[in-house]
């Protein structure tokens, strides 16, 4: 038995709306940014400094759809998974690496207003992954169709403008 331990744990919030598709064997696969804020008070100046972070995120089957049905930009989650990091070649020949993390389970916090509303699920654990029933691998997604030139996620258009994630805290 391995003692080796991959787990992840991030609450934050959309930084836009699920990309939810479907693999040709027909799995769902949905892909994230994760906006992850701090906040912090600069030693030397005493000036309170923040500053944003995103992870790109991947779930699969039922993680994926509740995604797709529940969750818009800005909602804020409690994502629970493990990291996944591979390389490939671009199409100039360059070698890139990418870690994302792999949603196995996902909470919605409540946003004040949806609290209490009928069919609007808290939480969603999805199946335990063993060594025997383990996720698909991401890596497959390299040759499927409309997935090529999404990799890895391009976060620059997140940098201005009005679509902004504003993180409040």
């Amino acid at each position: 038995m391995s003692r080796d331990y991959n787990r992840v744990i991030l609450m934050g919030r959309l930084a836009k709306d699920p990309d939810v598709r479907r693999t040709p064997s027909g799995t769902l696969v949905a892909r994230i940014s994760f906006a992850i804020g701090r906040e912090w008070k600069d030693k030397t100046t005493g000036e309170k400094k923040s500053e944003t972070e995103f992870h790109p995120i991947v779930a699969w089957g039922v993680v994926a759809d509740t995604l797709e049905k529940y969750c818009k930009k800005g909602k804020q989650l409690h994502i629970e998974g493990r990291l996944h990091s591979y390389n490939y070649d671009d199409k100039n020949g360059v070698r890139k690496w990418v870690t994302e993390v792999i949603a196995e389970n996902i909470i919605m916090m409540s946003d004040g207003k949806n609290s209490g509303q009928a069919g609007q699920p808290a939480a969603y654990q999805g199946a335990p992954q063993s060594d025997a029933m383990s996720a698909p691998d991401t890596r497959s997604l390299r040759n499927e169709a409309g997935f090529e030139d999404e990799f890895p996620l391009d976060f620059s258009e997140l940098g201005g403008g009005n679509d902004e994630v504003e993180i409040p805290f």
